[in-house]
């Protein structure tokens, strides 16, 4: 389940892409599906072994070249990115600024390591979704490493203009999801066993397994509406 556009990011085969926060991986093993030479980056140790263990699987079966430079994965800091400047052609930050106090330091070690003329993807959760979380549980968001603010979309554009980027474009996504964490957080986030939740939750993996037109339409539908995330696209100044 993809929350980036890689039509929109400009991707092509050979770029160097950074993907900071991968988490599991989902947008970094994408990319190198498509031809890219990925790093992904995360602070969780089980996180980065996760992801270094899926990229191995996918060179197994065939998915990926055995040797070759497509997948690289990095234990680090967002604050203190270990790359030289202008390392990457293409950066995927998807929901990570939303944990990080020095959210702006962040976004200037982005920029510092993408080269001009390149292409970045910052994902958020929406505004309006993310108020609705706030309201209903406390839970959702007070805990060890969890969201410490919500964004208006022009306060993030604003904040990533500030460190030289150009803002190119953006759109909403997962509208399917935005009424499951309404539910998880009326009902407990915890509470998986809960027999309304187990049922989104199967709609939702039905929806990623099978992509039936139903639920495409749905999300399409939903999405500018209500999805949860905003992704905000920019470019780097020549």
């Amino acid at each position: 389940m993809l929350t980036a556009k890689y039509e929109r990011l400009g991707l092509k085969a050979g770029d160097k892409v950074l993907d900071l926060g991968c988490g599991f991986g989902r947008h970094a093993f994408e990319a190198a599906r498509r031809g890219a030479s990925v790093v992904a980056l995360d602070a969780g140790r089980d996180e980065v072994e996760g992801v270094a263990a899926t990229f191995a699987a996918m060179v197994e079966a065939g998915e990926l070249a055995e040797g070759s430079l497509h997948a690289n994965v990095v234990q680090g800091d967002a604050l203190h990115l270990p790359f030289p400047d202008a390392t990457f052609d293409r950066v995927i930050c998807s929901e990570v600024l939303e944990h990080i106090p020095d959210d702006v330091a962040a976004m200037s070690e982005l920029t510092r390591v993408l080269r001009r003329g390149g292409t970045m993807a910052i994902t958020v959760p929406r505004f309006g979704p993310e108020l609705v979380n706030w309201a209903l549980s406390d839970e959702y968001h007070n805990v060890p490493g969890g969201h410490i603010r919500i964004y208006r979309r022009s306060v993030l554009e604003g904040r990533l203009r500030s460190t030289g980027m150009v803002v190119t474009g953006h759109h909403h996504a997962h509208g399917l999801h935005s009424p499951y964490w309404w539910l998880k957080c009326f009902v407990g986030t915890t509470n998986d066993e809960h027999k309304l939740v187990k049922l989104y939750h199967r709609l939702l993996v039905w929806d990623i397994m099978k992509k039936p037109a139903v639920t495409r339409y749905a999300e399409s539908v939903l999405s500018p509406l209500m999805g949860k995330s905003v992704i905000v696209y920019l470019t780097k100044p020549q």
